[in-house]
């Protein structure tokens, strides 16, 4: 905030800024907003068990190193449906209001995934994926309405990569996520706080605000023989600088303001992976992994287009999480193959330090799918995964504001569903 001494407009800003900066960024729930779901049946199948470890073409996304070990061009293309379930129990909303419903929005995400063999130890890759991102629409007569009414973000990566064999048992790979993220928010304005038109609640909306940014990823294949490959996945931090509209509805003074700019950084993600077939017909995953969440901690909003200007900063304390997983595909017959798979990630935010408008907690994911092999070089896939994304309690005291709330949600869930098919050329 700048020192200038505000007039009783300008305190009115500052009210405003208050309640924007309280619910910076809200998104999907879960621990963190990375989709690891990459939208083929072995990734949705194994719960995104195999994703570390794959060697078809989603590996151009997942596993660049992965790439070498293809023998012939090879392409994923499918859409997956995503389906919230995001229902807050309130236990106490001193603001009054109702508890939202079913806030999730569902969304449906393509997935594109090419390979092309370059030469005997060269592959190149191309992907285009959904790779975070959610939403939520709590209504306008929500209990925690002055934190968050609705938001949605979400984010979609086209990614040219390439794979080099370095002898029979290394490969390493390398890529370059080129993402647009988009992000929309409302939220009610509290008339006991800031006088409004009609003695009803105002409106603030943050609209259209995208960014263009790149997040490189390397991956090495160590292929220890010929059941065992171990592998390890790395995805570099990313600045995200959003720019969007905002507009003001139902307040009685004047805002002076029209954009705004909002800052954070995705985190770096490092991932282990190991595949061990078994047997002929059978398959075992495991993966774990690091994601370095307390760099997002710090949300950054700036407006502009008034005479004040103000910036708000907020500090979330986030944490960082780890990832285990454990999955197997069974060749069930020459056609068919069965895939399944469970996941845990750690919550990413204490109890204390949850908030309404990004209630994270831990996730459990279970996955299940199969693959149909019509021909030789035509695969047809299904595939789903029950995410389960805890409670996420919240106990927070907002003041004259927002108003204290607290409750808990009703087991937030996400549904996945995918159909896929792959070709070899």
């Amino acid at each position: 905030m700048p020192s200038t001494n505000l007039n009783k407009n300008g305190h009115g800003l500052r009210v405003l800024i208050g309640a924007v900066s309280s619910l910076l960024l809200s998104a999907a729930q879960g621990a963190g907003f990375y989709i690891q779901e990459v939208g083929t049946p072995r990734s949705l199948g194994t719960a995104g068990v195999a994703n570390a470890t794959s060697t078809g073409a989603d590996a151009a996304w997942s596993n660049p190193a992965g790439m070498a070990f293809i023998d012939r061009d090879q392409m994923f293309a499918g859409v997956q449906l995503i389906v919230p379930k995001v229902e807050f129990d309130p236990g106490v909303a001193t603001a009054g209001g109702d508890d939202g419903g079913n806030a999730g929005i569902p969304t449906a995400v393509p997935g594109f995934f090419y390979v092309h063999k370059h030469s005997d130890r060269l592959r190149l890759g191309l992907s285009l994926a959904g790779t975070m991102g959610g939403g939520f629409d709590y209504g306008n007569g929500f209990a925690g309405r002055y934190s968050t009414i609705q938001a949605q973000l979400g984010a979609v990566g086209l990614s040219p990569s390439l794979a080099y064999r370095v002898s029979e048992r290394i490969s390493v790979g390398a890529g370059v996520s080129i993402l647009y993220t988009l992000f929309e928010q409302q939220i009610a304005i509290n008339p006991a706080v800031v006088p409004t038109v009609n003695g009803g609640d105002g409106r603030l909306k943050i609209e259209d605000a995208d960014d263009v940014g790149y997040q490189p990823y390397f991956s090495i294949n160590y292929q220890f023989n010929d059941a065992l490959l171990l592998s390890a996945v790395y995805r570099a931090e990313m600045d995200v600088e959003l720019s969007g509209d905002v507009s003001v509805n139902n307040v009685a003074l004047p805002i002076g303001t029209d954009k705004v700019d909002i800052d954070w950084k995705n985190p770096q993600w490092l991932e282990a992976g190991v595949r061990y077939r078994y047997t002929d017909r059978d398959t075992l995953f495991f993966n774990a992994g690091w994601q370095d969440w307390s760099v997002f901690s710090e949300n950054r909003l700036a407006f502009s287009g008034g005479v004040l200007n103000p910036v708000a900063q907020l500090d979330r304390n986030f944490k960082d999480t780890w990832h285990v997983a454990l999955g197997a595909r069974y060749h069930y017959r020459p056609q068919w193959i069965l895939s399944a798979g469970m996941a845990y990630d750690s919550s990413p935010v204490d109890d204390a330090d949850r908030t309404i408008d990004l209630p994270l907690d831990r996730q459990i994911r279970v996955g299940i799918g199969a693959e149909y092999e019509k021909r030789e070089d035509f695969v047809l896939g299904f595939s789903y995964v029950y995410l389960d994304a805890g409670d996420a309690e919240v106990d927070q005291t907002g003041g004259p504001l927002s108003g204290d709330i607290k409750g808990e949600f009703d087991r937030n869930a996400v549904h996945f569903f995918n159909v896929n098919a792959r070709w070899r050329f």
